[in-house]
């Protein structure tokens, strides 16, 4: 009896800081919010990267892209490609997305590395469905896309505008060229 509460409770108490591992990671940024009546086909499809902070999974990354396509099940598939320019080799990364709670908001969290989830949240979007202002699950994780390799400078201003509102020092802004 004793070999199995050393099994089971070193097993429950993993499992419960698993639990509490992924809900602290898919929390959003205290002063963001998720975009309201997000309409996902939309936002499906390619997407350029075109500023995020300098993080592990990303170092020495250009022409990074995001495809986002839909599941059968309503889940997301993510394929990040990016071309790490010190290799001199193409990355690519396959994950999936799903919804936080309510598919209209767009609070997702996603998982390159299941049982682990972080936080994806659309901050920002135009009307059009063309750029978007994306938050990890804190002030650590910003980025921001296109559909093309370039965004207009309106649009610019207004992501890093609300960036800095939220607390994110866009200064450490990484911006991504795009020339492969």
């Amino acid at each position: 009896m004793k070999t199995i509460h050393k099994i089971i409770l070193p097993v429950s108490l993993g499992a419960l800081g698993l639990i509490i591992f992924n809900s602290y990671s898919v929390r959003i940024p205290r002063g963001a919010s998720a975009v309201k009546n997000f309409d996902l086909k939309k936002y499906l499809g390619r997407w350029y990267e075109i500023a995020r902070f300098d993080y592990r999974f990303e170092k020495n990354m250009d022409n990074v892209t995001a495809e986002y396509t839909e599941n059968q099940d309503g889940t997301v598939q993510v394929r990040n490609k990016g071309y790490d320019y010190v290799k001199k080799v193409w990355n690519e990364s396959i994950g999936e997305a799903k919804f936080v709670k309510d598919p209209k908001e767009a609070r997702l969290k996603v998982s390159f590395f299941k049982p682990i989830w972080a936080g994806y949240n659309v901050i920002d979007i135009d009307e059009d469905y063309q750029y978007a202002l994306v938050a990890g699950s804190s002030l650590k994780y910003l980025w921001i896309l296109s559909r093309t390799t370039d965004i207009p400078e309106s649009i610019r201003q207004r992501f890093l505008q609300k960036a800095k509102k939220i607390g994110y020092n866009t200064d450490e802004l990484i911006w991504v060229k795009h020339n492969q």
